[in-house]
């Protein structure tokens, strides 16, 4: 890398609104520009209003100054569907002269419904960005990430067994996505699978019978989409007369709506009807470790071939 070089490292995401007035906008954005029906548009701005504004946007910000700060690099944070849009922060970065980028999708496991689209999207009509692009296409099984999670699970989990006097199962939960996906041989779900089975062996007090998992949020479109569903999965633990179930979703990395509406409002709700507790890992979101994770993704990358590979940090 010559001396006139500045690499930078990019993290992408989802992207969501912060106020329920801008979600036909961001609708759009989701599809495309094609109009989803009226009642969808009402019943997403329901969900929003429910939780009072997605946090999504103001957390992976600060996922990205932390993580600046840990690199003592420079830090981009591009959205596919809300603000600041990957487009213009690529424009942004051309600007400033950077000329390599480390590019991390804030989406841990690989599927062209995610981590595809954000590609596309970094790399505009042209195909190309105006910079040296080293994409990551999946770090869903990265140690840090994994030991992240499970410091999560494990303090969570040892609370709800406490206050349940039971040994509550465990829900590993990730979003949905078409069965006709996998079926393409997109990996996403056999990756989604190993994500919760490292973090479940990551907790030593956990058995294989502990846990499950279960596909969140199967979208409104038509067409078979990947289960079994969280309701399906609680009616099969409390049919085998359990009273209570503890929820992780491992592919989100901070709090937004499928996590504070979907499971925090939905599922609970559901539970409730079944006669169940619900309890809920709290999400990654400024989590020290995944920061760590995310600078060791980023210095894997960096560092010049050949030379030794900095020694992964260690949280806790």
């Amino acid at each position: 890398m010559s001396p006139q070089s500045k690499s930078a490292v990019l993290l992408l995401a989802h992207g969501s609104p912060g106020r329920v007035g801008e979600i036909p906008e961001f609708l759009r954005n989701v599809t495309g520009g094609r109009q989803l029906p009226e009642a969808a548009v009402k019943e997403v701005q329901h969900r929003y209003g429910l939780i009072g504004a997605s946090p999504l946007t103001r957390i992976t910000l600060k996922q990205g100054e932390l993580l600046a700060r840990e690199l003592k690099l420079p830090v981009y944070v591009g959205m596919r569907n809300w603000r600041p849009l990957i487009g213009d922060v690529v424009a942004e970065m051309r600007r400033e002269g950077i000329t390599r980028a480390v590019v991390i999708c804030l989406a841990p496991q690989n599927s062209r419904t995610s981590v595809g689209l954000y590609r596309n999207a970094l790399l505009g009509d042209s195909g190309a960005a105006p910079f040296e692009v080293d994409f990551v296409d999946n770090w869903h099984d990265h140690p840090l990430l994994i030991k992240a999670f499970a410091e999560r699970l494990e303090a969570g989990w040892k609370r709800a067994c406490t206050e349940a006097s039971a040994r509550v199962p465990i829900i590993f939960t990730a979003h949905s996505v078409p069965q006709r996906t996998i079926a393409e041989g997109d990996p996403y779900e056999a990756q989604a699978k190993e994500t919760a089975s490292l973090v479940a062996m990551e907790a030593p007090q956990l058995t294989v019978d502990d846990w499950q998992f279960a596909f969140q949020s199967q979208g409104m479109s038509g067409g078979a989409w990947l289960g079994p569903t969280v309701e399906d999965t609680i009616r099969g633990l409390k049919a085998k007369g359990h009273c209570a179930v503890f929820l992780q979703p491992i592919g989100f990395l901070c709090d937004h709506v499928e996590v504070l509406y979907d499971i925090d409002i939905a599922f609970r709700q559901f539970a409730e009807k079944e006669g169940m507790r619900l309890w809920r890992a709290e999400s990654l979101n400024e989590s020290p470790t995944l920061i760590a994770a995310l600078a060791d993704v980023a210095r894997s990358r960096l560092e010049p071939a050949g030379e030794p590979k900095q020694q992964i940090v260690q949280i806790g």
